[in-house]
C-alpha cells in the first residue's frame, strides 16, 4: 500500500502543468487611438488646480506643505515653458486689461 501512495504522489507531481518563465506580451494600443495611460498638458493643468484646492481646504498637514509647494512651482514652470498662455484671437495688440481713467475718490 506504501508503494501505491507513493506512486500517486509521483504522478501528481509529474502531471502538474510547468510555469513558462516567458510573459505574454501586453497588446500594444491600435494606431490611431491615444494610449490611457499618457499624461497631457490638461491633465497636469488639472493636477495644478487640485494641488491649489487641496491645500487651500487644508489637506495638507504643516510638515507636508514644503514638499507641496516644491511641486506644486514645478508643475507651474513646466506648464509655463511647454505650453505659454495664448491670447485670445481677436485681441491681438489690445492691452489686457483697460487703463483706469477715474481715480477711486
Amino acid at each position: 500500500m506504501a508503494t501505491k501512495k507513493k506512486n500517486l504522489k509521483k504522478s501528481a507531481k509529474t502531471s502538474a502543468p510547468k510555469e513558462t518563465a516567458t510573459a505574454q506580451p501586453q497588446a500594444a494600443p491600435a494606431q490611431g487611438q491615444p494610449d490611457p495611460t499618457a499624461l497631457s498638458i490638461g491633465d497636469l493643468k488639472n493636477l495644478s488646480t487640485i494641488l491649489d484646492v487641496a491645500s487651500t481646504r487644508g489637506a495638507f498637514k504643516a510638515n507636508e506643505m514644503a514638499g507641496v509647494g516644491f511641486l506644486y512651482n514645478k508643475l507651474q514652470a513646466f506648464l509655463a515653458k511647454v505650453a505659454p498662455e495664448q491670447k485670445p484671437e481677436g485681441t491681438a495688440g489690445a492691452p489686457a486689461t483697460a487703463p483706469a481713467t477715474a481715480e477711486g475718490k
